[in-house]
């Protein structure tokens, strides 16, 4: 197991960890009915942070950070010798903890995406996983939530028997709702994004080479045209500020900013 601690990356608090420290965290805090907020975060997912002072705050929170791509493990590597040889990659570690979880006899519930979506995860997970006991699937609103929902919500997630949430609302929705939901569930919270489509088989994971290559920017912008912004430009001002702070050109704070308000993703 590897447990190098938090660090700092252009001012968001990355846990240099692999994936057998990253699930046993998820499965003890689950096990002691412990609120835990976790996201596994990309280029993209870090440089909300960075760009927005709340959202860093909301980030900096967090229980546990995992370097969901290959560019904030390299930069883990670079700026901290790290000698991380993976990274904690969000539908590995939801596979992993789903495995767990169902040897443990864990329940789990998945919130966001479309019926659609999660009819087919259902499916699939319990194909893989024949001991997983899902408590509960809901679909995103697509919207924000209002207050009474928002206390429904976390209502029925509770009385489910769930031991763990499973999050896949896209990046930032999903960060916020951990960060909001965290202290009101008492489980642990994990945002992983894609994972849902991808472990639906409804959107398609690029070639392993690709992954380990950090190219799966490419094949998901082949793929889904619609997140150019994102790899066009987050991603060369990422490897510019990271040459910055490897350089010792530029700090950067980690405190952010409390939020003024709650935003209630849903």
């Amino acid at each position: 197991m590897i447990d190098a601690g938090k660090h700092n990356i252009l001012g968001i608090l990355i846990n240099a960890l692999d994936y057998e420290t990253a699930v046993d965290r998820v499965i003890r805090a689950g096990r002691e009915g412990r609120g835990l907020a976790v996201s596994a975060l990309a280029v993209h997912g870090l440089m909300t942070g960075v760009l927005n002072p709340e959202h860093k705050y909301r980030l900096n929170c967090f229980d546990l950070l995992v370097p969901d791509g290959q560019p904030v493990r390299w930069a883990l590597n670079l700026l901290y010798k790290t000698r991380l040889s993976d990274r904690v990659y969000g539908p590995n570690l939801m596979r992993k903890v789903c495995a767990r979880a169902a040897e443990e006899g864990l329940s789990t519930y998945f919130y966001g995406s479309t019926p659609e979506v999660l009819r087919a995860m259902r499916t699939n997970l319990e194909k893989q996983f024949p001991g997983l006991r899902i408590a509960g699937m809901e679909p995103s609103k697509f919207r924000q939530l209002l207050p009474e929902e928002k206390s429904q919500l976390a209502t029925r997630i509770r009385k489910s028997g769930a031991s763990i949430v499973l999050v896949g609302l896209g990046c930032p929705r999903q960060e916020v709702w951990a960060y909001e939901f965290r202290e009101l569930l008492g489980m642990p919270a994990l945002a992983v994004g894609a994972a849902f489509p991808f472990t639906a088989g409804t959107v398609r994971q690029a070639p392993r080479r690709l992954q380990d290559l950090g190219l799966e920017w490419a094949f998901r912008l082949y793929m889904e045209p619609r997140l150019w912004p994102r790899y066009v430009f987050l991603s060369p001002a990422y490897l510019f500020l990271v040459a910055l702070q490897a350089c010792g050109l530029l700090g950067f704070a980690t405190h952010g900013r409390r939020p003024s308000g709650e935003l209630l993703y849903g």
